[in-house]
Parts: structure tokens; C-alpha cells; sequence
């Protein structure tokens, strides 16, 4: 039987992979790239990321709009697509992005216990609330907080710091959701509690430090609270 998260008053969530699903940008194009939106998918993803630690570590920041259109660029061009067009379209589905089906349930029954809620992602501004609002989840947060405000990217623990400052609460009293798991093991390094999104059966990490459990979707989260 697991053991329940103790003194949670707040409640922080990744963006991308954790409340909205990142596959479904390439899936919305998929009568123009056929079997290869799984595969453009995969490598934007992993090239965006790679993007935002390699400017973390340089200390060449730029904001997550201008990493996402680079990372799409190094995909097309791998793969051999050349399309303006598709390349206008696939930005512009970053901003209506939808959530996963069960994160609005989730929201609200942790809304219900009086809890805080807060987003806390390399999203900039607008993007985030771009999404929030299109997935019809924005009400529920109390703040959405962008890697803007302290200029790098997570695993920074700038970025992690900002989330305790805004929403007044200590470190050890906010559980930290993320479905990437370099992130949530640097949240609980950082000194959050955290719990493992694993959506997709991944391996752990063999970083510091453990997260305190792990669940499949956001629908197990009210269980461990």
C-alpha cells in the first residue's frame, strides 16, 4: 500500500507531457506527414530539450518559442521536409494544445480539498496561457509560472525556487508533478516533493534523487494526498 504525501498544501505541474499532450501537435498534421509525424514528433521533442540545457549550461537564454521553432527546424531538416507552411501550422498547434482527458477531473478534485495549484514550465507566457485557456483549465490554477521570470531553463534550481517564492509555501510543502523524469528527479534534488508522471513505462534515472512515487496519469494523483 503507498504511503501518502504528508504536509501538501500546494500542488505544482510541469506543462508539456504532464497536462498537455506534446504528441498531439504532429498528430494534428498527419495527412501531411503520414507514418513520419511519430518520428518528427519524437526528435522536435528530444531536440528542444537538448536546446534548453545546452543554453542553460552556455548562459545563452532564449525564450521557449524561439527554442521550440529551432528544435522544429533541426526535425524538418533531418527528416527532409522542407515546408514553410507546415512549419507556420505546427507552431501555431503549440498553442492550443490539448490537455490530457484526465487532468480537468484531477484539477478540480484537488481544487475541491483547497489546495494551491500552479503550473511551473519552460513555456513562456503566452504559450502557457494560450494552452491553459484552450484546454478550458486556466481557472483552476493560482498561478502559472514561466522560466521567464528568472531567465533559464529547469532543472535550475532558480526555476524551482520561484514556485516556493510565489506561492508562499516551503519547499517540502509543495508536491511537484512532472511526466519528464529529469525533472522530476531535479525537483526532488531541489527539495519538493515529488511524484513521477510516468505516461509512457520509462526507466528511472540514475541522478539524485528518487521521487517519493510514481503513477501512470494524473488521475492517481488525489490518492497520494
Amino acid at each position: 500500500m503507498q504511503e501518502r504525501l504528508n504536509g501538501i498544501s500546494a500542488c505544482v505541474f510541469d506543462a508539456y507531457g504532464t497536462l498537455f499532450d506534446v504528441g498531439n501537435v504532429t498528430r494534428g498534421a498527419q495527412a501531411e506527414l503520414g507514418e513520419r509525424w511519430r518520428v518528427l514528433s519524437d526528435l522536435w521533442r528530444t531536440k528542444q530539450l537538448q536546446y534548453t540545457w545546452l543554453r542553460g549550461l552556455a548562459g545563452h537564454h532564449a525564450d521557449f518559442w524561439q527554442v521550440t521553432g529551432e528544435a522544429l527546424d533541426y526535425a524538418m531538416t533531418s527528416l527532409g521536409i522542407k515546408d514553410d507552411g507546415l512549419h507556420a501550422r505546427l507552431m501555431n498547434l503549440y498553442l492550443s494544445i490539448p490537455a490530457y482527458p484526465e487532468v480537468p477531473d484531477t484539477l478540480l478534485r484537488l481544487r475541491e480539498r483547497g489546495l494551491k495549484l500552479a503550473i511551473l514550465s519552460n513555456g513562456t507566457p503566452a504559450m502557457l496561457t494560450a494552452a491553459a485557456q484552450h484546454a478550458g483549465i486556466a481557472a483552476y490554477f493560482d498561478a502559472v509560472l514561466s522560466v521567464e521570470e528568472v531567465g533559464v531553463f529547469k532543472p535550475h534550481p532558480r526555476v524551482y525556487q520561484l514556485a516556493s517564492q510565489r506561492l508562499n509555501v516551503v519547499k517540502d510543502g509543495i508536491c511537484f508533478l512532472s511526466s519528464n523524469s529529469w525533472d522530476a528527479w531535479s525537483a526532488k534534488a531541489f527539495g519538493f516533493q515529488v511524484l513521477w508522471c510516468n505516461r509512457y513505462s520509462q526507466a528511472p534515472e540514475h541522478i539524485p534523487s528518487q521521487p517519493d512515487g510514481e503513477m501512470q496519469d494524473l488521475s492517481e494523483l488525489p490518492d497520494w494526498l
